[in-house]
């Protein structure tokens, strides 16, 4: 598995590059978002460790210029730990966020845990399509097409996350059933993480995303994917 490290601080650069070449993992490295791009014009990587305060580009401008193009999963690293923070950092693409200073055993749990959900859903048949009334989810384009023919191209955790409803169309699932199938752990008592991916999701298959059809929250429970007749 090949790690792409993005970050300023050479200490931390090291440090982290260091940790994850002695758990086993290729690791390459870039100290500022323009030269990651560059890079990652050449280079195949699993995962993107990227730290969001960057002189002149910083993490998030970083990730919108790469969700342009590429799906690879992103794991933000952040001084800002507030919740506020980390719901921009999800709000536009990162798969997860690492508040600093941070353990060495959980930085490697989070790598571990999202490649781990990359990994499971890279296996999926190409021709195993999900298909509920007129929305159909192809886990090979990590797209979502409609019946009009029209689709809307979807990151990672926002194809997990609308597979998980999907697939258990019209039953609620809790928070924790969704924390569990789309993230695979508790995430460090943040529980409006689904409600930032819900947000993105319905802008993306509902036509009027204030009032949707599909997406729907169950107050106090979770959400489910409601089948339309």
């Amino acid at each position: 598995m090949r790690v792409l490290i993005v970050d300023d601080d050479l200490p931390s650069l090291k440090m982290n590059s260091y940790l994850l070449r002695e758990e086993g993992y290729e690791v390459l490295t870039a100290t500022n978002g323009a030269d990651a791009l560059t890079l990652l014009d050449t280079e195949l990587v699993d995962l993107i460790i990227l730290d969001v305060m960057m002189p002149m580009m910083d993490g998030h401008e970083t990730l919108r210029r790469l969700r342009q193009r590429y799906d690879v999963p992103v794991i933000f690293l952040s001084a800002k730990g507030e919740t506020a923070d980390k719901v921009k950092g999800l709000e536009i693409g990162a798969d997860d966020y690492l508040a600093k200073p941070f353990e060495p055993s959980e930085l490697l749990a989070r790598v571990k845990s999202v490649m781990r959900r990359s990994e499971i859903f890279s296996k999926a048949d190409a021709n195993s399509l999900l298909q509920v009334g007129e929305i159909r989810l192809d886990p090979v384009s990590n797209r979502v097409y409609f019946s009009e023919g029209r689709y809307e191209e979807l990151t990672p955790i926002e194809f997990r996350l609308l597979h998980a409803l999907m697939r258990n169309a019209g039953r609620t699932l809790t928070h924790d059933a969704l924390l569990n199938s789309v993230w695979g752990y508790e995430y460090d008592g943040y529980s409006n993480q689904i409600a930032v991916y819900i947000r993105r999701l319905r802008a993306k298959i509902e036509a009027d995303p204030s009032d949707p059809r599909y997406l729907i929250t169950v107050r106090g429970l979770g959400y489910k994917f409601e089948r339309q007749s």
